[in-house]
């Protein structure tokens, strides 16, 4: 699987805005402490911008700009033969990985939060959908010498949860990450962002009360009763 393929495989721009934000409202419940969390979300990351966000504890990540302009998201496999930070980039972000990125997106190629101290853009997959598109996009990529990797960019991996998009891939996935039980009807309730209860918050994590979670719900923008 490379970018290509998640690029079919993705949502559009607002149900990925709000799987993202019930991805990460779970995670709040499941992980209290903010730095062990997998995916967040700003819903207040500017005036005009939100941004959603994956970070695997181990130098894995992802982030998804939502503007106005539309989306537009980097996946950094640190692993990954395409990392600039390894021996075939040389220092460089992959040939054709940002080509052809429109104008309403270029400032996010010099975006501190996403470049090195050099100005190399961090990132092994990119992808981008303009508010009035019908599909995503990205670079003109070649992987070419990288047959023998499954997922040469990281993007299968990273994104996967964004592609399959069910209630039991996540709580497949969050048993074994949070090593804990998961279940699937309080996952579907929260992933429908359907406002939270007491009950279903004890579900999937009885040591947090939904007091307990006023200010992630704030952070996220999910809806309250």
């Amino acid at each position: 699987m490379t970018v290509y393929d998640v690029a079919r495989a993705l949502p559009g721009i607002e149900e990925l805005r709000d799987h993202s934000r019930g991805l990460a409202m779970l995670d709040a419940v499941l992980s209290p402490e903010w730095e062990r969390r997998y995916y967040s979300f700003d819903a207040h990351w500017s005036e005009t911008e939100q941004l959603a966000s994956m970070k695997d504890g181990q130098g894995g990540e992802y982030t998804i700009v939502l503007s106005p302009a539309g989306a537009f998201a980097r996946v950094f496999d640190h692993e990954s033969p395409m990392s600039p930070f390894g021996e075939l980039a040389d220092g460089l972000t992959w040939p054709g990985l940002l080509d052809g990125v429109p104008e309403a997106f270029r400032e996010y190629l010099t975006e501190p939060a996403f470049t090195d101290e050099d100005g190399v853009h961090v990132t092994t997959a990119c992808l981008w959908r303009e508010s009035g598109d019908t599909s995503w996009h990205t670079g003109p990529v070649e992987f070419d010498g990288l047959d023998d990797h499954d997922d040469p960019d990281g993007s299968g991996r990273f994104l996967r949860l964004l592609t399959d998009r069910s209630a039991e891939a996540y709580a497949e996935w969050a048993s074994d990450f949070y090593q804990t039980p998961v279940a699937p009807d309080a996952v579907r309730h929260v992933l429908a962002l359907r406002p939270l209860t007491p009950e279903v918050v004890a579900a999937l994590n009885p040591g947090v009360t939904l007091a307990d979670l006023a200010e992630d719900i704030a952070e996220i923008g999910y809806p309250a009763a």
